[in-house]
């Protein structure tokens, strides 16, 4: 890949895999699209001067498993060697089931090394050699790695889930009046929540900010096609909007919006409506 226009269309085709391995990498789907945007913006300065790249593919999750390892430093949580020894086979079918299945939260009780190796081969699907050009490891040190963390995961898959969060009842009367006012398409009630400096995030679409520009965010979807339904209740543990769509029998949440709130208005809206593949993995509760 030598021309800037072959970058963009990349980079959208491999955003949700992309997204995919950063959440488990950090252990939050929402985190891990910052580190995907954080990954991506480094992809597109080093572009100019990077020339031919013949893997475009390892190119791409090289920076952002780095970008993620430095996220990871952040948190001071720094990986562990991996020992050298070659492992005995196991049961990849399986070991491969467990790890898709395995949520963010026990995928981080991994070392990051083990990690990114179970993640790369078990959740996405790449071949050894493609994760060894991507992590820049040994063979005997990816197969160690992989190895461990295959056997870790089939033990904590077997413990039981954490007591799920609740939220207080200050923070859940302000979702379900959110909720409430979007259903009954009251957007001026919305709207003059909306503090003077207010940050929007329509992610992997556009940034706005102040309350004049992110206003126009409530009209957008007053004039939607499609009448979706909010309602209030956790996602990943965290304060969120779960959407739905009302027409469908499953009532499944397609997507999530988290709110920023400071004093009583709100500060910052993260709304993940075009960056639904961030749903993958994620814990929802509802209110």
């Amino acid at each position: 890949m030598a021309d800037r226009d072959d970058l963009d269309p990349l980079i959208a085709r491999l955003r949700p895999s992309l997204h995919r391995y950063c959440a488990r990498m950090v252990g939050s789907a929402f985190d891990g699209e910052d580190v995907v945007q954080d990954a991506l913006a480094k992809a597109i300065d080093a572009w100019p001067a990077a020339g031919a790249i013949e893997r475009p593919e390892a190119w791409l999750f090289r920076i952002a498993h780095n970008t993620a390892l430095d996220a990871l430093r952040r948190r001071k949580r720094q990986a562990q060697v991996a020992a050298r020894l070659d492992p005995p086979a196991s049961d990849a079918g399986a070991d491969a089931r467990v790890a898709a299945s395995a949520s963010l939260a026990v995928l981080m009780q991994l070392p990051p090394a083990q990690r990114s190796c179970v993640i790369l081969i078990d959740v996405l699907g790449h071949s050894l050699e493609e994760t060894l050009d991507i992590l820049g490891v040994t063979a005997p040190a990816a197969k160690a790695a992989l190895h461990r963390g295959r056997a870790k995961l089939r033990g904590l898959a077997a413990l039981a889930d954490p007591p799920a969060r609740s939220l207080d009842a200050e923070a859940a009367t302000r979702l379900r009046a959110y909720a409430d006012h979007f259903n009954a398409r009251n957007f001026d009630a919305l709207r003059a929540l909306l503090a003077e400096d207010v940050r929007l995030d329509l992610v992997n679409r556009t940034r706005l900010v102040g309350r004049k520009d992110v206003s126009v965010y409530f009209t957008r979807y007053d004039q939607a096609p499609f009448q979706w339904r909010m309602g209030p209740g956790l996602a990943d543990g965290r304060p969120a909007i779960l959407v739905s769509d009302p027409s469908e029998a499953t009532d499944a949440i397609r997507w999530v919006v988290l709110l920023d709130w400071r004093e009583g208005q709100i500060h910052g809206i993260r709304d993940f409506l075009y960056a639904r593949y961030a749903m993958d993995g994620v814990t929802i509760t509802r209110l």
